[in-house]
This record gives C-alpha cells, sequence and structure tokens, in this order.
C-alpha cells in the first residue's frame, strides 16, 4: 500500500465508523414483519377509529414489543454464556 492511498483509506474508515453509528441497537422497527399496521388492520376490514382497529393495532404493538425484549433477552443471555464459558467460542 503506498502513501497516497493510506489517507484515503483512512478517510473510508472514518465515513464508515461514522455512518454506522447513525445504525442503533435499540431502534424500534417502523412495521413487523415488513407489513405497515395500518395497513395491516385496514386489510382485516377494520374501520379507522374502531374500537376494534384500535384493539387490532395495540395488539400489533405488543408483539412487537415482546418480540423486542426476546431479542434483547437472547442477546443478554448469549453474552453472558461467552463470559461465563470463556474456553468455549
Amino acid at each position: 500500500m503506498s502513501l497516497a492511498t493510506a489517507p484515503r483509506l483512512l478517510v473510508a474508515v472514518g465515513f464508515a465508523l461514522a455512518l454506522s453509528a447513525c445504525a442503533g441497537r435499540y431502534q424500534t422497527p417502523t412495521a413487523m414483519g415488513g407489513d405497515d399496521d395500518d395497513a395491516v388492520c385496514q386489510g382485516r376490514g377494520l374501520a379507522v377509529g374502531s374500537p376494534e382497529y384500535v384493539a387490532c393495532r395495540k395488539d400489533r404493538d405488543v408483539q412487537r414489543n415482546a418480540a423486542l425484549a426476546r431479542s434483547d433477552r437472547r442477546q443478554r443471555d448469549l453474552g453472558e454464556y461467552m463470559l461465563n464459558h470463556p474456553e468455549r467460542p
């Protein structure tokens, strides 16, 4: 690697690090399963603002939060396992 390409490489690495900071672990996804909550509930024939529609949106929100909690718990459990068992990669 020549001395002329080293600054370019450093700039590229710095840019990649700055860009990766935009992706946070704890960002809530906008939809579950690639579907829009509004579209899913309306697709079930529920009128916007009706009690059934509100319950549908609430159920999807509860499911999403439960999935995030399971994911966080699995990640934490894996980290703890790795700390407690360093001999086994």
